[in-house]
């Protein structure tokens, strides 16, 4: 893993919680993305190196609704940045870590992506993150 790629937080709203995180980081939200995957809408901000995804469900069947539902808004995930996520996701395998996704999807920002259950981590959700080629 090479480093933090971002930290994702669950929100009612990316309208508000994107002016209260514009405020805070003193940045504006550089990017909005359905990904319907995951039946959510994203927004990124960057300050300096570090970029924060908010994340709003877009129905009640969504993983952001179940996790705010049960645990409020708050941060949801933290994603790492990897070269290659396929040997990522075999080398955690081999090591114990429960995948829960047997293969990378498309994500936002156009990453493919992969989950750590958060039983396997401490109870932190990990995603791996691979830039996509262009």
């Amino acid at each position: 893993m090479n480093k933090v790629e971002h930290i994702g937080i669950a929100v009612n709203s990316v309208k508000l919680a994107g002016e209260i995180y514009s405020k805070l980081l003193n940045t504006p939200v550089y990017k909005t993305e359905t990904v319907e995957s995951e039946h959510v809408l994203t927004a990124f901000l960057q300050s300096g190196p570090n970029k924060i995804e908010l994340l709003e469900a877009l129905n009640d069947d969504s993983a952001i609704a179940k996790f705010i539902t049960k645990k409020g808004e708050g941060i949801h995930h933290i994603a790492f940045e990897v070269d290659d996520i396929n040997a990522e996701m075999e080398r955690l395998k081999a090591e114990g870590f429960v995948l829960l996704n047997d293969k990378p999807k498309l994500g936002a920002d156009n990453k493919l992506v992969c989950f750590v259950h958060p039983k396997s981590a401490n109870g932190v959700l990990i995603e791996l993150c691979q830039e996509m080629s262009v």
